[in-house]
């Protein structure tokens, strides 16, 4: 093993997602999935092949620098969507490579023509509107030149897409806000096509406003956290799962990634020793401790220091001392048997036992999403059960 850790991506659990959703939001319903964040932490490279496996044929990634690596795997039959920052610069290209991309300022929409006009041929856009929730997209004064300018150069112009964001669909307290949004959003596309302008997408919904609100999934929806077999939400989790009955006696959604490592070293401590930098902790007997080769470098936060713990031949070995950069210390007193070599699980199941994303979140005072984009880019990733 030339990395000090590796993450392992189920391909069968990643199958069962991509069905459970597909069924949920139907077929008549263009499923993107979003890779933004490196594939939320399961890597963008490595993802790719395996969601196309599933059936899925479009992507949506969050910029330029993703997008280029997306396109250096996807397959021809498979199509691109950018949702976020491009400098002008690099439109050439993503037009160049036929990426579909948002606009939702002028001065991005203005270069678009003036590049496609260069290369004589039609850029693939996104248009995107605001509905409430005040981050990008266009306003009411400036939507309708966006339209003016989309209508006089048509010829060098594609409407891929109208779409919106909505904020924060995942919680039960933005039930409110979300509906204005949806409502917004109708009312303006109504406008947009009153003007004799038709997009081929209508499009709105994200993993948690796809499962909770299903008016909101139109001809498309962006589906990101829920294809790696994590609800948005406990509260999404529960309205699917339980709503005064049960409606599900399992979980139609498996954590795909696990995170391992090999214990590098053992070492058998006296009592009243301190354990690696500084005082946090005193031995009180006898500890049998293993060192693993991860630290806060690899995405093992600090805040784990005397607070974490790992998996160890199926039983769960607590960590003591500090969390250092590349390395941690833990108390395998009570698994006699674990030795140099023996696998670590940091996220995943080993026997009976399970750490689970959301319980190292919860640790690290992480939600899902951040912990996950955070696992660096070089830990190799490992497909199972393909």
């Amino acid at each position: 093993m030339i990395h000090s850790s590796y993450i392992e991506l189920d391909f069968k659990a990643l199958k069962k997602n991509i069905h459970y959703l597909k069924k949920e939001i139907g077929d008549k319903v263009k499923f993107v999935s979003v890779i933004k964040g490196n594939a939320y932490g399961h890597g963008i490279q490595d993802y790719i092949p395996l969601a196309e496996a599933c059936g899925i044929s479009y992507f949506a990634v969050s910029d330029a620098y993703e997008a280029e690596i997306a396109n250096s795997v996807l397959s021809p039959k498979s199509e691109l969507m950018i949702m976020g920052m491009i400098d002008n610069e690099e439109l050439e290209w993503v037009i160049e490579k036929e990426i579909s991309f948002f606009v939702f300022d002028l001065d991005r929409l203005e270069a678009a023509i003036q590049i496609a006009k260069i290369l004589k041929k039609k850029a693939k856009i996104q248009l995107e509107i605001e509905t409430g929730m005040n981050r990008t997209g266009f306003e009411n004064d400036e939507l309708e030149t966006s339209i003016e300018l989309i209508q006089r150069n048509s010829v060098y112009l594609f409407l891929e897409g109208i779409c919106t964001h909505y904020a924060g669909a995942e919680s039960i307290a933005n039930y409110v806000r979300v509906n204005e949004q949806y409502d917004n959003f109708i009312r303006i596309t109504k406008n947009i096509n009153n003007m004799n302008l038709h997009a081929k997408y209508n499009h709105t919904a994200s993993s948690a406003s796809a499962l909770l609100y299903p008016h909101t999934r139109m001809d498309l929806v962006r589906i990101g956290i829920a294809q790696y077999g994590f609800w948005p939400t406990n509260e999404t989790k529960m309205y699917k799962l339980y709503d005064g009955e049960v409606k599900m006696l399992r979980d139609p959604l498996k954590q795909i990634l696990q995170w391992k490592t090999k214990i590098m070293s053992t070492k058998t401590v006296k009592p009243a020793k301190f354990i690696s930098y500084g005082n946090s902790f005193l031995t009180t007997k006898t500890t049998k401790i293993a060192t693993i080769p991860i630290g806060y470098f690899h995405g093992f936060r600090r805040s784990l220091s005397n607070n974490g713990f790992v998996l160890i031949n199926g039983r769960k070995a607590p960590v003591i001392g500090m969390v250092t950069m590349n390395m941690f210390i833990v108390d395998v007193s009570l698994i006699p048997n674990a030795k140099k070599g023996d696998e670590v699980v940091l996220i995943g199941k080993q026997g009976k036992n399970k750490i689970s994303v959301a319980s190292f979140s919860e640790l690290t005072n992480f939600v899902n999403y951040e912990l996950l984009s955070r696992l660096p880019a070089e830990i190799p990733r490992v497909i199972i059960n393909r």
